[in-house]
């Protein structure tokens, strides 16, 4: 259980326990605010959300409802990706804190470089830097205790980079075993920005794989307990999402190692093994 409260410290002195819950594709109401109780109660202190999964006010409100203080509680939540302007960043950080009803945000970042469906169709690279601006004045104003990115590769992060008075704490992005996005995570690690990984479990689709399964079996672990392992030896932030109780739960026993030779051998997997 002690893994859930260990905090990995952002580049800014912040810091952040090491194992995230996801609320990615949980519907906002009922369904988010049980998911979210349920995740505070089997120990999670770190809960992330964004404005594009429509599910902020369920997330504050599991959060202000539980018996866990708030400051105790890390919240993230996310930019929409086709906001790319200084005036629609600063409305919509607005928009989430009503929705969250919380006095402050510990994480803030943009969800992607691009607007879902434009991805290599448009360079965005000056209306990152315009959106980055409002962001460095979210967090200067103390709303926020970090800021970061999410989905930013290597080329995106360096245009943030070279015009930042703030540089980016996190980038946020899709990783999981046979799909560990490299080149991203070495630069990231290398400019001290703290790689969080959605998606550990490849939303589900690692979780029948036979060859992760036989490793997992060596451990007496289920799949998805090596895969959420799996990244934080790889010094990464891993951000499980479950709505069953005995899932939630099972994805907090974490207390093993992988081997040395386990963890080249999963970081040596990549798509067409999975």
């Amino acid at each position: 259980m002690s893994i859930l409260t260990d905090t990995y410290e952002l580049n800014n002195g912040i810091k952040i326990p090491k194992v995230g819950f996801g609320t990615w594709q949980i519907p906002g109401g009922q369904d988010t605010y049980d998911a979210v109780s349920m995740a505070l109660q089997a120990g999670y202190r770190h809960i992330d959300t964004a404005k594009a999964y429509r599910n902020e006010k369920s997330v504050g409100e599991a959060i202000l409802d539980s018996n866990v203080d708030r400051e105790n509680v890390f919240v993230t939540s996310k930019l929409p990706a086709a906001t790319k302007s200084y005036d629609g960043a600063i409305a919509d950080f607005r928009s989430t804190m009503k929705a969250l009803n919380l006095s402050y945000l510990d994480l803030y970042l943009i969800h992607a470089p691009w607007p879902w469906g434009e991805r290599g169709s448009t360079n965005y690279d000056e209306a990152n830097v315009e959106v980055w601006k409002a962001m460095q004045d979210i967090y200067a104003s103390g709303e926020v205790k970090a800021i970061g990115v999410s989905n930013f590769n290597v080329h995106d992060l360096q245009n943030i980079l070279a015009h930042a008075d703030v540089q980016p704490m996190v980038d946020q992005i899709r990783y999981f075993v046979g799909y560990t996005e490299p080149e991203t995570t070495q630069f990231a690690q290398d400019n001290d920005i703290l790689v969080e990984a959605y998606s550990p479990l490849a939303t589900g689709g690692i979780l029948e794989n036979l060859d992760i399964k036989k490793i997992a079996d060596r451990y007496g672990v289920s799949v998805a307990q090596l895969a959420i392992k799996f990244v934080l030896q790889n010094d990464l932030l891993p951000l499980p999402k479950a709505t069953h109780k005995n899932h939630i739960e099972n994805n907090t026993q974490l207390d093993f190692t992988i081997s040395a030779e386990d963890m080249k051998l999963l970081n040596g997997l990549t798509a067409t093994d999975m």
